[in-house]
């Protein structure tokens, strides 16, 4: 019998994918339904590793599933291929960022078409390319007539080294990530997209989502978003006001109710109060200038020791008239509300810490129910529900009344008034970088921001990147043009797009990636919304939050339809790599090596030569952490279908699964195993008759499984079944004719999602017409397919204790009576007396004894 030979089999079936054309998507009408499936589109870093194989594998998986099932399908590629990266490769290097993308580009194709997928690369585009980001453009200017554009200054992390803006994650201890030099806050005047105008409808939308879209990343994307109810009031000055806020400090609370527990009143580092007192005192100036070196994000804020200063200013309590301190605060941000808080320690942890450290009242307001007395605070905040004390009038109601009653209060006084506020602010999308989506304005003296009339606005070619900055601020010509309004001299706006801008739309553009316009609408209703969307966890907010936006977006300006793009999404798990270290200080493979002891700690065992392994680091497989595999070390070994099937075998698609090589190769035996089932059918065997029987009865029952398996996206669970249906069909040697050759053409066909290029050739060996691809997906029938027999959980006063094999569907009665005469149950009664017997039908058994 012959063994399988991957080497072979794969380069010749994917020739006659590519000789077929066979993954281009039907632009004719078919008459079937639709189903758009893609994956999260790749940076062209130069090379692609098996961690992003199980992702674009997954797609794969759906994509070839929903075809076999009738439906046209939807399944491009492209590359999100402008960044910083390419810029720092031109510097280091001294090659121009487009050679250095193109060229990485053309090896991530050939790797990823080496993976087998089912991807339609016609409709490929970069982001790069001036056909898309043109494009790009002219939505751009579409939605800067509509108001959503706008520029305005903007505080930034200023990198004076590379004279450049730097995201709040390229900020590293106060330092710029690559330069290493100290991050400077500056104002910038900057380009934004109005994403708050769409706030309401982003959060309303989530709830369509419900059941399509993991419950974790709507409520991600939720919070992010915050939309809070609270008031918004007004303080007045106890003594002499500071010129930059004469009427008074506004703040803005969520708490309302807790008013009569502020101790302190603090304001962020960059609130204008704050900004006039470092002009003229040292010290606040010097506090200011520690705070900007601190990370810019809440979460870093969160984290750091919570400090202050005291301005000397003061309020007066808008309820019992008590003096309060103002302090600048290095946890308060002037992005949120007002940018000033009143602080309550009793109630917040972040105000109690400061408290704490500058030996601050800390009033207490709300009683947890069931305390008794004067209610304390110690180390940590409550922030529990109770009934408001200490409080004058808001005494005795509990938390929704009281803040409800307080902010009638504050109105009445005309202090102040109930309001919503959002977390979420506008899209800052200026980058002061050469490689990015030029910004098509034009800045006139005369006419001021002025649309560019030619599109694509090109990136210039002939640039350097000897200075540090962005070299399209220093071009000699690029950057000097006439004004499409009045015809006088201009400049061309040398900011560059986010690159997020780029990815946010990209979806659209595949549906029709050669249309004259952004968007070919009777495309895109065609195609939208996607189907099915998979990508990482870590773009659950961001890059999903700003999509969403875009879609609705380009709808309101009759650019598509469809204003939520994904239908469904799922965020898979990476691929992480585990190492052991010995005592050489050398890093080996877990080959060998036990993982988990008695205990459930991980451990190391002592190999044969003697030498203690240490245990080590379980990372992402990523290129700077040097421990990727790449997908030609998996065909040379095993052959690709080996590594997608095992990529997806190992675990739960939405965890982490560990490359080891151990896995790979069980992945790769069962390749064998499957083929040799297939090899050495037999059509004339006629087999026994029982045999036959059960074995279609088992196919039926394989084919339900694996089916429901791929579409509730429990892949590993699906591959599971493969390998028990293959062991099926091995112990039924008797059975054989046609029972045993639609055993063999289902396991191929349900297989074939997975190791697409073994089923063809061993479709191709079982006499089988075509190409798998365009075969059917099997069905079961439902008689067949059900299990004769069930499992009872056996219940003692609720408690499990074992469990018992019946026939399906049997009478309460039948089942106490096989439930007493078994003898491990008996075991467990030791005598005791059966006061009653509960039977669930084909569920569960409980005995109530006494």
């Amino acid at each position: 019998m012959a063994r399988y030979e991957p080497k072979t089999a794969e380069p010749r079936q994917q020739a006659r994918w590519a000789e077929a054309d066979a993954f281009r998507t039907p632009t004719a009408e078919t008459g079937k339904p639709k189903y758009y499936v893609l994956e999260m589109f790749p940076y062209p870093s130069g090379n692609i590793h098996m961690g992003h194989a199980r992702n674009y594998v997954m797609g794969d998986v759906v994509a070839r599933s929903k075809r076999a099932q009738g439906f046209d399908v939807l399944h491009p590629m492209g590359w999100d291929a402008f960044g910083l990266p390419a810029e720092n490769a031109a510097i280091e290097r001294g090659i121009h960022p487009g050679d250095w993308t193109w060229s990485n580009i053309a090896a991530m194709r050939e790797q990823l078409k080496l993976l087998g997928l089912s991807l339609d690369w016609s409709r490929e585009f970069a982001t790069c390319d001036p056909s898309y980001y043109g494009q790009q453009q002219a939505w751009f200017l579409e939605l800067f007539k509509r108001g959503l554009v706008y520029r305005k200054d903007s505080i930034v992390n200023w990198d004076p080294v590379d004279n450049t803006v730097l995201a709040n994650e390229q900020v590293v201890d106060g330092r710029g990530w690559r330069s290493g030099a100290v991050v400077e806050k500056r104002k910038l005047n900057q380009w934004f997209l109005r994403i708050t105008d769409y706030a309401d409808d982003l959060i309303e939308g989530l709830k369509e989502l419900e059941g399509r879209w993991p419950d974790k990343v709507r409520l991600m994307q939720e919070n992010w978003i915050g939309r809070s109810k609270g008031l918004q009031m007004t303080w007045a000055w106890a003594g002499e006001a500071p010129a930059a806020a004469p009427d008074g400090l506004e703040i803005y609370t969520t708490r309302p109710d807790t008013l009569f527990g502020a101790s302190f009143m603090g304001i962020a580092p960059d609130h204008p109060i704050a900004r006039a007192l470092g002009e003229t005192n040292p010290d606040a100036a010097a506090f200011i200038a520690e705070c900007r070196k601190g990370g810019s994000t809440q979460a870093e804020i969160e984290q750091a020791e919570k400090v202050g200063f005291d301005t000397g200013l003061k309020v007066r309590h808008p309820f019992d008239g008590r003096e309060v301190t103002v302090w600048i605060a290095n946890f308060i941000l002037s992005e949120y509300g007002t940018g000033a808080i009143f602080g309550c320690p009793a109630h917040d942890q972040r105000d109690l810490d400061f408290a704490r450290k500058y030996d601050l009242p800390v009033i207490p307001v709300v009683r947890p129910d069931g305390a008794g007395g004067d209610f304390a605070v110690g180390t940590e905040a409550y922030t529990g529900p109770g009934a408001i004390f200490h409080s004058d009038f808001l005494d005795g109601l509990d938390i929704e009344a009281a803040k409800a009653e307080a902010i009638a209060r504050v109105e009445a006084a005309g202090q102040g008034e109930g309001a919503t506020i959002y977390r979420l602010r506008d899209w800052g999308v200026s980058r002061q970088r050469y490689w990015g989506c030029p910004i098509p304005i034009i800045h006139c003296p005369s006419c001021g921001a002025v649309p560019a009339a030619d599109l694509p606005v090109e990136l210039p070619k002939d640039v350097t990147f000897d200075t540090p900055g962005n070299p399209l601020d220093r071009h000699p010509t690029w950057k000097h043009v006439k004004c499409p309004a009045c015809h006088e001299h201009a400049t061309r706006e040398t900011d560059t797009l986010d690159t997020f801008v780029d990815s946010r739309w990209y979806f659209a553009r595949f549906t029709d990636p050669t249309a004259s316009e952004p968007i070919s609408k009777a495309a895109a209703d065609k195609w939208l919304p996607v189907d099915q969307y998979i990508g990482g966890v870590e773009h659950a907010v961001l890059h999903l939050l700003y999509a969403r936006f875009i879609s609705r977006a380009l709808s309101d300006a009759g650019l598509m339809s469809v204003r939520e793009p994904f239908a469904g999404l799922f965020t898979q798990g990476m691929v992480v790599h585990e190492t052991y270290r010995r005592p050489d200080g050398a890093w080996v493979e877990p080959t060998d090596v036990e993982l988990l002891n008695e205990a459930g700690q991980r451990s190391a065992r002592q190999r044969s030569t003697g030498e203690a392994l240490v245990i080590g680091d379980i990372e992402k497989m990523s290129k700077s952490k040097k421990n990727v595999v790449a997908p030609q070390e998996i065909v040379d070994t095993y052959g690709v279908d080996a590594g997608r099937l095992f990529v997806l075998s190992d675990s739960p698609p939405e965890r982490d699964v560990q490359w080891t090589p151990g896995g790979v190769e069980g992945a790769s035996r069962f390749v064998q195993r499957v083929w040799t089932e297939v090899d050495g059918f037999d059509p004339a065997a006629p087999g026994d008759e029982a045999a036959n029987g059960a074995l279609v009865r088992e196919t039926h029952k394989a084919i339900k499984a694996v089916s429901e398996g791929i579409a509730g996206f429990r892949f590993n669970s699906a591959i599971a079944r493969l390998y028990a249906f293959v062991a099926v069909i091995r112990d039924h040697a008797t059975a054989g004719g046609e029972a045993r050759r639609q055993a063999l053409s289902a396991l191929l066909r349900l297989v074939a999602p997975f190791t697409p290029h073994l089923a063809e050739e061993g479709w191709t060996r079982l006499g089988e017409a075509g190409m798998i691809l365009d075969a059917p997906w099997p069905e079961h029938d439902p008689a067949l397919a059900a299990d004769d027999e069930v499992t009872l959980p056996i219940q003692v006063n609720g408690k499990r204790r074992g469990e018992i094999r019946v026939a399906r569907g049997l009478e309460p009665a039948e089942v106490e009576a096989i439930v007493m005469a078994d003898a491990d149950v008996q075991a467990r009664l030791e005598g005791q007396t059966v006061r009653k017997i509960v039977v669930v039908k084909d569920r569960i058994v409980n005995l109530v004894v006494g």
